[in-house]
């Protein structure tokens, strides 16, 4: 809620909210007013490492809390859900943090269904099944574009000893990631500008903006800025 491109870019349009229950996007869709439509996929929709039935370019968005970890292959997994949401269309994913909810131990002591655990990037991990985020996003190809990777770690307690935080009604352990599906054309390179013009009232603030700064370069030819060290 305290990021806006969440409401005004990640969560707009028809969406499917993967590994959904028991918590669902759906409880806070009227949070997001861009928000169309909702679909929750869990396990007995199928398996969510394929998505297997859902037709290809079928959403605008994926959302995923806590799903990725408990799959065999993460990597064909995100593979697949780029596959289900158009270009343009956003993957917003959050997985545990190995060295925050694993904390040294694997298989997880606190979810012993999890298949691997992530970091963002270290050298070397302790974890049998590590995977390096910025690794893996790089293996997804050029359709892939990352948005976004943050360590929820705001209210992680270093000071505790081991003991899983989530448990806490603040406690986040977690990584959080946003990829954009690449638009045709654009992934081996920026993204396509639209070619239509702003409106003429619009242009005339845009130009505007460019016209002060070309005045006030003038201005100072002759009077450098950052130089005046008089007493105010």
């Amino acid at each position: 809620m305290a990021q806006p491109n969440f409401a005004r870019r990640y969560f707009k349009g028809q969406g499917i909210d993967i590994g959904g229950k028991p918590d669902p996007l759906s409880l806070y869709a009227h949070l997001f007013p861009l928000i169309t439509g909702l679909r929750v996929w869990d396990i007995e929709d199928g398996d969510a490492q394929f998505m297997a039935g859902v037709p290809d370019a079928s959403f605008d968005f994926v959302h995923s809390s806590h799903c990725l970890e408990h799959l065999p292959d993460p990597a064909q997994a995100l593979r697949h859900w780029l596959r289900i949401i158009r270009p343009g269309g956003y993957v917003i994913v959050t997985v545990p943090d190995e060295d925050m909810y694993e904390q040294g131990q694997f298989p997880s002591t606190f979810n012993p269904d999890h298949k691997v655990s992530f970091t963002p990037w270290k050298p070397a991990s302790w974890a049998p099944c590590s995977i390096n985020l910025l690794q893996l996003l790089q293996e997804l190809g050029p359709t892939a574009r990352p948005e976004k990777i943050e360590r929820l770690d705001a209210t992680y307690q270093d000071t505790l000893p081991r003991y899983d935080q989530t448990r806490t009604p603040i406690g986040e352990c977690a990584i959080e990631f946003v990829l954009r599906k690449a638009a045709p054309g654009e992934e081996a390179g920026m993204p396509i500008r639209s070619i239509a013009q702003p409106s003429p009232d619009l242009r005339r603030h845009y130009q505007q903006y460019a016209a002060d700064g070309r005045t006030l370069k003038e201005a100072n030819r002759t009077h450098p800025p950052f130089t005046n060290t008089d007493e105010l």
